[in-house]
């Protein structure tokens, strides 16, 4: 059975008045993945802590599971697992006792218990590592032992805070590629903590993205990155070049030439373009000179200067012209776009 969750104006400050997270509302769907995405220090962790039980809200505040009011419930009773950066394994410990320590507190019989952990280490892929200590596993190890040790106690919610951060980006990636289907397959209630925008973008059903104790929006990873609803939210998600110039006659003037801007108001504007949304073409109307060519394996990012007052960035598929060559660029449609809202 999963369980949706509730915030109705959680709030969180500090004994020296400090104010980490202002009133906020909201609803994670039963079965559902929510990423808080966001800079450090805008209360993503804070939340997270809200909801887990190792921090109360200020009053008014209140933490609903299905429907139950919990926010008077410790954390031990809450039936939540937890997945911390650093993992907070016993060293003392095992893998397999690692994994099985919560059902023992839970006082789990022996069978039911050894039984649960063979299925999580085997979920996890890491069987022939059950009676190794921990000081002898990888990162990538340990977060599997974690993770393994999260889930054996059937938790109704699960929260992880910067899971894959410690770990080096090859196997982050990995990681990241088997919690998704991980998270997907079990369908169980997840809020995940992270300051990475792909990791977000790629685990999330939905994401929420913080901002100085605050979420500025939340939706789909395609709504957060094509229609963000605020300018922060817009330039922190992805690569963003904006582009300062003035609209006549429906198009948009630049230093370097024009682009389309139907349905922009006529005089000076700060557009925008996502990298890529714009392309290498002999025929378009924007011209500039590449500074830098970065190869990154599936794509080239170029960045060109001339064709508008600062540097922007392409990203493109074909063979990428050298440092210093002329080239022309053409727009998508619907690029550039208005700025949202400060």
């Amino acid at each position: 059975m999963t369980t949706p969750i509730r915030l109705q104006a959680c709030g969180f400050t500090h004994a020296d008045g400090t104010c980490a997270l202002q009133p906020t509302d909201l609803s994670v769907e039963a079965g559902e993945t929510l990423a808080l995405l966001g800079p450090s220090g805008c209360g993503k962790t804070t939340l997270l802590r809200l909801v887990a039980g190792l921090a109360r809200p200020d009053p008014g505040g209140c933490v609903l599971f299905d429907g139950r009011d919990v926010t008077d419930l410790p954390v031990e009773r809450r039936n939540v697992g937890m997945v911390f950066q650093s993992y907070a394994l016993f060293p003392n410990l095992d893998v397999a006792g690692n994994v099985g320590y919560g059902l023992k507190i839970r006082r789990v019989p022996p069978g039911e218990r050894a039984a649960r952990v063979a299925r999580m280490l085997a979920m996890m892929r890491i069987q022939e590592l059950a009676h190794r200590r921990v000081d002898q596993l990888s990162g990538g190890q340990k977060q599997r032992v974690a993770l393994a040790r999260a889930l054996a106690v059937e938790p109704a919610v699960l929260l992880l805070d910067e899971p894959l951060t410690a770990l080096d980006a090859k196997l982050r990636e990995q990681l990241r590629v088997e919690l998704a289907g991980l998270l997907r397959s079990l369908r169980i209630t997840a809020i995940f903590v992270t300051h990475d925008q792909g990791e977000a973008l790629a685990l999330g059903d939905r994401v929420a993205v913080m901002r100085a104790g605050r979420i500025e929006q939340v939706g789909s990873p395609h709504e957060i990155y094509h229609r963000p609803r605020t300018r922060f939210v817009a330039s922190f998600v992805g690569i963003l070049n904006l582009l300062e110039g003035e609209v006549a006659d429906g198009l948009f003037r630049l230093p370097g030439g024009s682009l389309p801007a139907s349905g922009v108001a006529p005089g000076p504007a700060v557009l925008a373009c996502r990298p890529e949304q714009l392309r290498l073409d002999p025929s378009g109307t924007l011209a500039g000179r590449i500074a830098a060519a970065f190869f990154l394996g599936d794509r080239t990012r170029l960045v060109v200067e001339g064709a508008a007052a600062q540097p922007i960035v392409v990203e493109t598929v074909a063979a990428a012209p050298r440092p210093g060559e002329v080239v022309r660029l053409a727009a998508e449609p619907g690029c550039p776009w208005p700025l949202p809202p400060a």
